[in-house]
């Protein structure tokens, strides 16, 4: 099946929970998959893709063009200095440090903050208690535009998600400004992110099919 015919039985599913899909931001999430598949995303209309891996990332964006390009992955701050410039949206600042070291090369870098909501210590991310201190510092040094967080790698992901929708309200009011983008949502659990309001959907598998070996 191809990209085109996943991405709108996707937007019905987006219907179905009564959310617009026009209202919907979705991430193509490319990593594993090679240019071409890049090139029939933005073909089928998907014109922003996300990639976990700088290196790879890096290559694609030199390859493919027509696409806004988002880094989703975990950035190690020995990296910083290659990611400026080349993304649009950095989804994944998982501390204020990796913030203050973005800031020196590219203090109009827009970003989101990255929280570990499922609290799971596999994963990235400012734990919950520390989200809000932590939007407002990153918030003075970059263009912070919202929280990015996974589900839990197993259960039900919702606490998690109705938790980020209230942090994003306290950092908002705490900022005395709005804050956009709520980036919760993978292939197989989009629908309980899009009831817990989440703006922005980051979809591979269920766009491209099973990723490559």
């Amino acid at each position: 099946m191809s990209v085109a015919e996943n991405l709108q039985r996707v937007r019905e599913r987006i219907a179905r929970t009564g959310r617009d899909p026009k209202e919907i931001t979705i991430v193509a999430v490319t990593k594993g998959f090679g240019p071409d598949a890049c090139r029939e995303a933005i073909a089928a209309g998907l014109k922003i893709l996300g990639e976990n891996r700088v290196h790879e990332a890096l290559t694609k964006i030199d390859e493919v063009e027509g696409a806004e390009w988002h880094l989703i992955g975990h950035l190690q701050t020995n990296k910083v200095r290659l990611v400026t410039g080349r993304f649009a949206l950095i989804q994944s600042v998982d501390s204020i440090r990796l913030g203050e070291l973005l800031a020196r090369n590219n203090p109009r870098q827009q970003v989101l903050v990255e929280v570990n909501a499922s609290r799971e210590p596999q994963k990235s991310g400012v734990a919950p208690d520390d989200a809000v201190a932590a939007a407002k510092e990153i918030a003075r040094l970059l263009d912070l535009q919202g929280f990015m967080t996974m589900g839990p790698a197993h259960g039900d992901p919702r606490a998690a998600f109705t938790e980020m929708s209230t942090l994003r309200t306290t950092a908002e009011q705490g900022l005395g400004r709005a804050l956009p983008i709520l980036s919760m949502g993978m292939s197989g659990d989009f629908e309980a992110a899009l009831a817990s309001g989440s703006t922005m959907l980051r979809l591979g598998q269920v766009l491209f099919g099973p990723r490559p070996a």
